[in-house]
């Protein structure tokens, strides 16, 4: 891990998504709670708190951080659901892992407990939106 122990404590933010792509016109029923697993986006967005929280246990360099925040939303576009997962934390090193993270695990939820409709369901570009904090400051995808 990369000795972070001289670098001042600091408000940190990130957020990241991921796409869920579904075959044409199965996003509806799934938001309907058509899924054969129960309520979809309730079960992700709890998936994607816990990982974002043990991501220390997911990637093997990342820092164990007191996350003060994680917050998944999901925004549906005609036959994409976008998985978004925001985390905040005061701390010596910044948060963008963990946003991934709540990110992606949220969407593989979501692809296990829809994949009895179509096996056709794809996850698509997982990456960071923004982040705020730290020596380098505010970056946002353009």
């Amino acid at each position: 891990m990369v000795d972070v122990g001289a670098k001042p404590i600091s408000a940190r933010e990130a957020t990241a998504h991921a796409l869920v792509r579904f075959p044409s016109g199965l996003l509806p029923l799934v938001l309907a709670g058509g899924g054969p697993k129960g309520p979809v986006t309730e079960v992700a967005r709890v998936a994607g708190m816990l990982a974002a929280k043990r991501t220390a246990e997911w990637i093997p360099m990342c820092h164990v951080l007191p996350l003060d925040h994680v917050e998944i939303t999901f925004e549906p576009r005609e036959d994409v659901l976008e998985v978004r997962c925001n985390v905040r934390c005061t701390a010596r090193t910044g948060v963008e892992m963990e946003s991934l993270v709540g990110a992606s695990a949220a969407a593989l939820t979501i692809y296990d407990m829809t994949k009895a409709l179509d096996h056709a369901i794809l996850i698509e570009r997982i990456e960071l939106l923004s982040k705020s904090g730290g020596k380098s400051g505010t970056w946002r995808r353009a």
